[in-house]
């Protein structure tokens, strides 16, 4: 028993000094997972699935020219969202990124570039919403997102509470 007990101890006090650590080279400004993004073979069956069977509100729909589906925005969480975009010969089906929410983009690329990391510069992808993509190893892509109180996203955000449970 005492030594499970030194076991659980060492393994809280080696997680809150990990922790600590980490938190000193942790980009500033970062608010955590925005969201997960994924490509599907059938657009409109994911959608109605994420809508209609798990519940999820949609707060965002794009097409294209023609009226065909480009990219969707259901939100799970008070703050976190599902991307849903059809899969093509250049987006397989699958995970596509995951989007971190930093406060201020411009300084996070900057920090990241600094630390050799593959990042793009800041773009634009809707009213006050900016996006800047890093390259993780494996060739994971990290979406890095600022979003303004006016953006899609973020009077998502402010309406949740009026939303019905």
């Amino acid at each position: 028993m005492r030594n499970s007990i030194i076991f659980m101890m060492g393994l809280l006090l080696g997680s809150a000094i990990s922790t600590a650590l980490a938190q000193g080279n942790r980009l500033v400004g970062t608010s955590g997972v925005n969201h997960v993004a994924m490509s599907v073979d059938n657009f409109g069956e994911a959608l109605d699935f994420y809508t209609q069977k798990m519940g999820f509100r949609e707060v965002l729909n794009m097409r294209n020219d023609q009226g065909q589906p480009t990219l969707a925005f259901v939100q799970a969480g008070r703050d976190t969202f599902l991307e849903l975009a059809p899969a093509n010969a250049n987006r397989p089906v699958g995970l596509t990124h995951f989007g971190l929410l930093v406060d201020d983009i411009n300084g996070s690329v900057a920090v990241l570039k600094q630390r050799g990391v593959t990042v793009t510069d800041p773009r634009s992808v809707g009213e006050q919403w900016m996006v800047a993509n890093v390259t993780a190893p494996g060739g994971i892509r990290i979406e890095l997102t600022q979003l303004g109180p006016d953006s899609v996203p973020m009077k998502a955000t402010a309406s949740w509470a009026q939303q019905p449970k």
